[in-house]
């Protein structure tokens, strides 16, 4: 049953609270055939969920009562209006980005750490959002900790959208393909085409198990020479990652005829 949601606030009694999103995950996946489920997430200064905005409906009562309880927060009487820059189901964060942003517009300042377990709490899974470089991060989002750090990244830029149908994350669903090899490789602290390489394989793993068949993205990346490829392991986003300044003229237009939505073009990685 869904949630109804309680009537917002206008204007916001405080600060206005703005959260970045990500793009997906540079990799998802299990650690292990009985291993937890981990990702390394891709942080996206171009979306974002900020409190002052127009939609209330990111949030429900069952989901800000359970956050409140976590963190030791009085339960507003309604909730401030939010925005998101993200569609829903996108895989970009939307949800985790608005408990982060209704925990600080409540005064909330404790540890990112105890944020992410509140999170979890609230709806059964959270995005490293709180985090600062969770790009650096191998984090279990069911659990709401950090496994362990990584190397940094080489400097990358993304072109992408959102291709498909939203899909929104359950907490039960466990069902991803294993990627202990590739997390393996991943602490050697690969350069770019090693980078790349692995994002794709870990994209093309979780396609082959959940599906949706017939996915451009692969083809698309080999077509536009891009290094490679990353999806929303949960959601619509899809990635190429490319070289900085190495995004071919074009290519928007060729992401728009394969179907991908609101485009964003943005730069990951470096130390």
């Amino acid at each position: 049953m869904s949630e109804v949601a309680l009537p917002p606030l206008s204007p916001a009694p405080t600060a206005a609270q703005r959260v970045d999103g990500h793009f997906g995950e540079l990799m998802q996946g299990r650690l292990g055939p009985g291993g937890p489920l981990a990702l390394i997430s891709l942080p996206c200064p171009a979306l974002s969920v900020t409190v002052g905005g127009q939609d209330a409906a990111l949030l429900g009562p069952r989901r800000v009562q359970a956050l409140c309880a976590a963190l030791g927060l009085a339960v507003p009487g309604a909730l401030p209006a939010l925005s998101a820059t993200m569609p829903p189901g996108g895989g970009a964060g939307s949800s985790t980005a608005a408990l982060v942003a209704l925990a600080r517009w409540l005064g909330f300042d404790g540890p990112p750490e105890v944020l992410a377990r509140a999170c979890v709490l609230a709806e059964g899974a959270s995005d490293p959002l709180m985090l600062p470089r969770s790009e650096r991060l191998l984090f279990a989002p069911r659990e709401g900790r950090v496994i362990e750090a990584l190397p940094p990244l080489p400097r990358f830029e993304v072109l992408g959208g959102f291709l498909g149908e939203g899909q929104r994350t359950r907490a039960e669903d466990q069902d991803f393909p294993d990627i202990a090899d590739l997390v393996a490789r991943w602490r050697l602290g690969p350069d770019l085409p090693g980078m790349a390489a692995l994002t794709s394989e870990s994209a093309a793993r979780t396609l082959a198990l959940r599906g949706p068949a017939g996915d451009p993205t692969a083809a698309l990346a080999g077509r536009l020479g891009a290094e490679g490829w990353l999806i929303a392991h949960t959601g619509s986003a899809r990635g190429l990652i490319f070289a900085p300044g190495r995004v071919p003229p074009g290519a928007e237009h060729s992401l728009r005829a394969a179907g991908f939505t609101q485009l964003l073009r943005f730069a990951g990685g470096g130390a």
